[in-house]
This record gives C-alpha cells, structure tokens and sequence, in this order.
C-alpha cells in the first residue's frame, strides 16, 4: 500500500504562484476608452476601425506627442487649407517625429471613387500606423468606408460598418450614393 501512496504523491502538480502582472506604462498619457478607441490628452477620441488604422476629428497641438507614442508614424491630413485657419499641422506633425501628408478632401462631395482610390495608394506606401482625419472623422471614415467597398473589395454592407466604426456620420448617405450608382455602372445601365 505505501508504494501506491507514493506514486500519488509523486503525481501530484506542485503549487504554482501567480505570474507577476506588468505594471502599466509611466508617463503614457493616453486613457484607453475602448478597445478601438483611445483619448488624447484634450479629450480627441482616435478610432481604430482595424489594427494600424486610425481616423480622428481635429487633433490638438498638444495631442501629437501622444499619437506618436501610440506608434503612428504618418498623419493624413483630410481638412482644406481654408479649413485650417493657418495652422501649420505639417510643422506639428513633424516636430512631433511623425511623417505628413495632405489629401484635401472638401466636405462630403469629395467622397468620391477616385479619391478613395487616391487614399488607397497613399496607404500603400505607408510603414506602420496611421492616423487619417479630418475635422471630425466624418469625411475620413466615409472615404474609408468607400475605400474599403471600392479598392479593397469589402461588401458594401462591411464597407459601411467599418466607415461608422472609422467616424463616418453625415457622409454615409454619400458613401451609399457612390456605392448604388458602382453597382449600376457595373450592370450597364448607367453611370452617376
């Protein structure tokens, strides 16, 4: 009997201690909202409709600091120059060690195919994340919402959700317009 005993103690798993948990980040100053969304230190939400992509309204000067040490390399500014009332978000985005670049889109008639097309190919040639925006994600998740249907092949129905999820609000009656009017492109009828 004792042998038996011993066997079953041998068998028996040892105690394990918990793993130490990682203490959160010092000096980070992001709150993070949601698992897409995140808050820049004036309160800015940044959407995150999928890993690497971000879109956002109008981010602070103070705010690139922070979207930086997200990991975002490249800014896409969708707001025309009249919009920015001669703020230099170029030299803010790039003191902040960020690359810049502009894709003027002015207000929900600029949600077209071809620039949808355009902001497909800058996304190309980008490393990294990115963050697109515009005044208030609106415009930038409607173009990516037909970006999505148009160059990435996305039903219409996903290319939707993915454009709410990116911030498009009024601009989605646009974004189902140029899509409605693909589809009767494509079956000959006519072009919008």
């Amino acid at each position: 009997m004792l042998p038996l005993a011993l066997a079953m103690v041998a068998c028996t798993p040892a105690p394990t201690t918990p793993a130490p948990v990682a203490p959160e980040p010092v000096g980070f100053d992001v709150r993070e909202v949601t698992d897409t969304t995140m808050a820049t230190p004036s309160g800015m939400e940044l959407l995150s409709p999928r890993p690497g992509l971000y879109s956002a309204g109008q981010p602070a000067p103070g705010d690139w600091s922070t979207i930086a040490a997200r990991g975002v390399g490249t800014v896409i500014n969708m707001r025309t120059a009249d919009e920015m009332d001669g703020r230099d978000e170029a030299a803010e985005v790039r003191a902040a060690g960020m690359d810049y670049l502009e894709l003027p889109i002015d207000g929900a008639g600029a949600v077209t195919a071809e620039n949808a097309r355009v902001l497909a190919r800058m996304l190309e040639g980008i490393e990294g994340p990115v963050l697109v925006h515009c005044a208030s994600a609106n415009r930038s998740g409607g173009l990516l919402a037909l970006m999505a249907a148009r160059e990435e092949g996305m039903d219409d129905a996903q290319a939707l959700a993915f454009g709410r999820d990116a911030g498009m609000r009024g601009t989605e009656e646009r974004v189902r317009t140029v899509l409605a009017c693909d589809r009767i492109g494509e079956d000959g009828l006519a072009s919008c």
